[in-house]
């Protein structure tokens, strides 16, 4: 198991069940759709690379949750993300609407297009 898996895994255990469930999907949607990601810990949330660059994040917050595609993804797909609270690089929503799993999945396309082009 990589190291990172092993600090994601405990950043994911300190978390309240619904939160850790919800955080668990997007992470197993994540390994599925791009398995040659690899799992990090960076500024203090799980997240991805790919290829050694940046992939994702996601964190679970008081009062929402965010993940984090980086900015290009967003621009890319913002018709699709209307109704989410966004910021340059971060999507928020709320556990009782989860982030739907074909979005991410176009979220993933895209920001592995731009490291590809990178």
């Amino acid at each position: 198991m990589p190291s990172g898996s092993l600090e994601v895994d405990a950043y994911l255990k300190q978390l309240e069940l619904p939160q850790r469930n919800e955080l668990e999907r997007i992470r197993n949607i994540v390994s599925e759709h791009v398995p040659e990601a690899k799992e990090v810990i960076s500024y203090r949330i799980p997240g991805y690379t790919y290829r050694n660059k940046y992939l994702m994040g996601y964190a679970a917050f008081r009062d929402h949750l965010s993940i984090f595609p980086t900015a290009e993804p967003i621009e890319r797909l913002t018709t699709k993300l209307d109704g989410y609270k966004l910021s340059r690089g971060t999507i928020q929503y709320h556990l009782d609407e989860p982030f739907p799993e074909t979005l991410l999945r176009e979220l993933l396309d895209v920001r592995i297009e731009a490291i590809n082009r990178a």
